[in-house]
């Protein structure tokens, strides 16, 4: 048993065995950060997002590389938002964001939190931010000084 082979399960979406494997490695290597990054993400794809807490808790506590660590951030912060935890999800994007600035994918996870949190306004220049910025649709980069102007500006009315 071990970590190429769980992971190769998970590839081939035999999901069930390859979390019973990672959980075999995590009782057996307990402080292996990657190993209990590897174990909440197994979690999380089974959807069972609150067993995942805890090892995305530990594995970022044990450290990890910078890649591990973004996903990991993106999996801790995407999981708290769907348990109700926004302030939690707040606080890890806000993390993942300062660490990791041009993650895209850290600020849309970002905005659906703020959403939830109802803070509309900047959920909504967060994500039209993210659109202009990296979008390639020429109909969209047409208006996009407008776009961008608006951004901040959604309750504003000129008259």
């Amino acid at each position: 048993m071990n970590l190429e082979e769980a992971i190769s399960l998970r590839k081939e979406g035999n999901y069930k065995k390859s979390n019973e494997l990672l959980l075999q490695l995590v009782a057996e290597f307990q402080n292996d950060a990657h190993l209990n990054y590897q174990c909440a993400w197994s979690f999380d794809i089974l959807g069972e997002e609150l067993k995942a807490v805890p090892f995305y808790e530990k594995a970022i506590r044990l450290g990890l590389d910078n890649r591990d660590l973004e996903g990991a951030l993106i999996g801790l912060g995407s999981t708290y938002r769907t348990l109700g935890e926004y302030e939690k999800s707040k606080h890890t994007f806000q993390k993942g964001m300062d660490l990791f600035p041009n993650n895209r994918a850290i600020q849309v996870f970002f905005a659906m939190t703020l959403y939830n949190l109802k803070n509309h306004n900047e959920s909504m220049e967060l994500l039209l931010k993210c659109l202009i910025e990296t979008t390639s649709n020429e109909d969209i980069l047409n208006y996009k000084k407008a776009i961008d102007f608006y951004a901040d500006k959604l309750d504003e009315v000129w008259k």
